[in-house]
């Protein structure tokens, strides 16, 4: 019997963005980036956006980025962390994640703006062809959350 292959998380599903919207967020919003890259990038989606040659995940990564960033800036937001993963120290031995970023956002309603910006989401195909799983975690100062209840589980 074969087995499924592991789920992949790329884009929001319409559930986790109006849960996300339904937090009422006030204020600025930390997004924790944890990043898998693709061997080489996939710009089959894409090929529009495509090099001549092909290149890594983390290199088609590095060009979402760069194309990213200032329109980031411009709706209030800033990257203020990208680093190398590893290994965990806490966590399943088999699961890696090569790279961590933090973005900082002025507020939801700003992050929202940047996120459906249609000049932003002109380079978004860096971001597809470069990744082969993420995670992206909104963290909120405590001191500033509007809602202290701890995040509930469905189904708990």
């Amino acid at each position: 019997m074969q087995s499924d292959p592991p789920a992949r998380y790329l884009q929001p599903t319409p559930e986790s963005g109006r849960a996300f919207v339904l937090r009422r967020i006030a204020g600025e919003v930390i997004m924790l980036n944890l990043l898998r890259f693709r061997d080489v990038a996939d710009y089959s989606a894409n090929p529009e956006l495509a090099p001549r040659e092909p290149i890594s995940g983390a290199e088609a990564y590095q060009l979402y980025i760069a194309h990213t960033l200032p329109h980031l800036r411009r709706t209030g937001g800033d990257l203020i962390f990208f680093g190398r993963g590893g290994q965990f120290l806490i966590g399943p031995p088999d699961e890696r994640w090569d790279a961590a970023m933090l973005v900082r956002q002025s507020s939801v309603e700003t992050f929202m703006a940047f996120a459906s910006d249609a000049a932003y989401l002109e380079g978004m195909g860096h971001r597809v062809a470069a990744l082969e799983d993420s995670r992206l975690l909104p963290l909120v100062d405590r001191e500033k959350d509007v809602d202290q209840r701890p995040p509930s589980r469905e189904g708990t």
